[in-house]
């Protein structure tokens, strides 16, 4: 029954930093995303569609098939509670057609993530393997395409965990009884979201020239000037060519379109000298969200490639006691999120995106956390644009059993997850892990292994581990250079306490102060709220306990604060969100400041009062939602009627 389980070891085609698919003047891109044919297979006989070759002809042939949409989880789409809880293999086709016109072009296959293992075929062949959920994966396909005529892409997908994969889960044979028949089984798992399974991202054809083509950009702020007249930024390009006759010509492109600056090669450094634009922010600048273009063309005697990279220009600094952007002190107010929406599942929906990234300005929010998986790569761009500070946290929830092919996926992971991310400028610090049984002995050499191996593929920002065991047993925090730690006193200990809570949290904070010596940044916090419950005096599961519960908190964070401890705040959860069924939660998880379809609750109203004062505390203009209001709505306005905006001098007066 090789078919069973999921798996264990991560499958790779091809090399990392796989770019995100764009147009460009060398480049075509054709979208495979729509209604999919889909069947799932029987969980008691995971070989049949192995056996019976269900590849080699259209899926529609071999039996019956329904509709499914791509992007989406499969879980919630339609009536069927087998296939809502389903663990298994899945299958997927659908044809399309490849331009006859791309016949001097390479043609890569590209998948944005699809949960947990895939097995790719096109046409019949076997083109790729990839196991992990939340990350891409591509091939080369020119060989296998047919151009100018039909092609059949089929997609086998098991989302079956174990104890090696990240994040782990058990696949559980229950005993014959009474109540249970024969064959029963269950797959369990310890995370408090639902395991949405799927083609969850885009999947992609994309052209680039046939002779070489630009695979991989890397650019690092290197320096950015104590009075930001000038900035460094370093760059690397990586050609893939059969021939070492190449050469890579670069520019740096205002919004624009202006050069800013240009140079030949594809390694160096590139000054600019006269103010450049930093990427900052939001409520941190005017001009919160810069982005460059950073243009690359490869060309060689042939042919040349062009591809065109979002980035910005931001210094991070952190130490033991404190962490900066752009030399100016950041304090983190923000979530914790899920990607997760009705009907969707983890599926990509850009309306909700677009949606939360407006409810998050709202709110007057500056970062969030990428809990507990990395997102698609569209809402890493909504955060840079918007000027959103992320911590990019990768699978690894709940681990135990420190065991070494564990540490090689988690390794792997890691990888793929800097590979992916890295010229993101809104992406401050990676996160290894949540809530890990972090106390047995075992778990401080494995984090440390993991953390030294993502400072040593990217130094420029720094590591944590988010963490809930008791500070005095904890045993992650040795690997970390910020303390994140999850606490929910009020809710999952002394329940309905509300008068406890300020003191627990303050000494709690303070303990893993001084047990590290390092920043502490509260990651989770909350109550489960039913939106519409009310009660006086507050009782669990009403809008005025969760209220309340948030009150309590922000004393404590206030006076670890101002003693220059805790750098940041994130509540759970920015909004409610899907879970396993059990009999204590109540439709999911309802630690939401919003309900699942983005009503705000009156934790939301709370919450803005205080990050937008917190904002004002920083030294902004009072005036801040005139002056911070989103860019389009001033552009709607005639010019002598748009507010006046604070200059840059008067933000920083007091603080350069």
């Amino acid at each position: 029954m090789k078919h069973l389980l999921v798996v264990s070891a991560l499958l790779l085609s091809c090399c990392h930093g796989l770019l995100y698919p764009k147009d460009s003047p060398t480049r075509e891109i054709k979208s495979l995303d729509g209604v999919w044919n889909f069947r799932a297979q029987p969980s008691l006989d995971p070989e049949q569609g192995f056996r019976e070759k269900w590849f080699d002809h259209p899926l529609q042939s071999t039996g019956d098939v329904i509709d499914m949409p791509v992007p989406s989880s499969f879980n919630d789409i339609t009536t069927d509670p087998s296939l809502r809880d389903f663990a298994g293999w899945v299958w997927y086709d659908r044809e399309f057609y490849a331009p006859s016109a791309w016949s001097d072009s390479r043609v890569f296959l590209r998948f944005g993530s699809a949960h947990y293992t895939a097995l790719v075929w096109l046409n019949g062949q076997e083109v790729l393997q990839h196991s992990g959920g939340h990350l891409p994966f591509e091939t080369d396909v020119s060989g296998t395409l047919q151009l100018g005529a039909a092609n059949r892409l089929t997609v086998a997908l098991n989302n079956t965990l174990g104890p090696t994969t990240i994040p782990q889960g058990a696949w559980n044979w229950i005993k014959e009884d009474d109540i249970y028949p024969a064959g029963s089984f269950d797959m369990s798992y310890t995370f408090d979201f639902f395991n949405y399974a799927g083609i969850h991202r885009p999947v992609t054809l994309y052209t680039v020239p046939k002779s070489l083509h630009v695979a991989d950009v890397k650019v690092t702020t290197i320096g950015v000037a104590q009075d930001y007249s000038s900035a460094t930024i370093q760059y690397e390009v990586n050609v893939a060519t059969d021939t070492d006759d190449f050469q890579c010509h670069v520019q740096l492109l205002e919004q624009d379109g202006t050069v800013a600056a240009e140079q030949d090669g594809c390694t160096g450094t590139i000054t600019l000298a006269e103010n450049p634009h930093l990427w900052w922010p939001y409520l941190m600048n005017e001009e919160y969200g810069y982005l460059y273009t950073f243009r690359v063309d490869a060309t060689n005697s042939q042919e040349s490639d062009q591809y065109n990279e979002n980035i910005g220009i931001r210094s991070v600094f952190w130490d033991d006691n404190s962490f900066k952007i752009n030399h100016q002190p950041f304090y983190f107010r923000g979530f914790g999120r899920h990607e997760d929406s009705n009907f969707r599942g983890k599926g990509l929906d850009l309306p909700l995106v677009t949606k939360d990234y407006n409810l998050i300005r709202w709110t007057g929010a500056n970062s969030y956390r990428t809990s507990h998986y990395p997102y698609a790569e569209e809402l890493m761009d909504f955060a840079d644009r918007n000027g959103i500070v992320i911590i990019d946290e990768c699978p690894g929830v709940n681990l135990e059993g420190f065991k070494p092919e564990l540490l090689a996926n988690h390794l792997t992971v890691m990888d793929e997850l800097v590979a992916r991310d890295k010229n993101h400028p809104s992406v401050v610090m990676w996160s290894i892990g949540n809530e890990p049984r972090s106390e047995v002995p075992e778990a401080k050499d494995y984090f440390i292994k993991v953390a030294n191996h993502t400072r040593s593929i990217d130094p420029s920002r720094p590591v944590t581990l988010v963490m809930f065991r008791p500070f005095d047993q904890d045993q992650g925090g040795y690997s970390v250079d910020i303390v994140s730690i999850n606490r929910y006193y009020g809710w999952y200990s002394q329940t309905g306490q509300i008068d406890l809570i300020a003191n627990a949290v303050e000494q709690d904070i303070r303990n893993w102060r001084t047990k590290f010596n390092k920043p502490v940044l509260v990651t989770e916090y909350g109550a489960d709220t039913i939106h519409g419950f009310h009660e006086v005096p507050s009782t669990i599961f009403t809008e005025e306990y969760q209220t309340d519960l948030m009150r309590e908190n922000f004393k404590a964070f206030d006076n670890t604060k101002e003693d220059g401890i805790l750098i940041g705040e994130m509540i759970w959860n920015f909004a409610d969100f899907m879970t396993v069924q059990e009999y204590k939660r109540v439709w999911g998880n309802r630690k939401g400041i919003f309900t699942r379809d983005r009503h705000p609750k009156a934790s939301a109203h709370i919450l803005r009062d205080r990050y937008w004062k917190l904002a004002q505390d920083e030294g902004l203009p009072r005036n801040l939602e005139e002056a911070f209001k989103p860019r389009y709505l001033h552009n709607q306005c005639p010019a002598a009627a748009q507010p006046a905006v604070p200059r840059l001098e008067v933000i920083y007066k007091d603080r350069v």
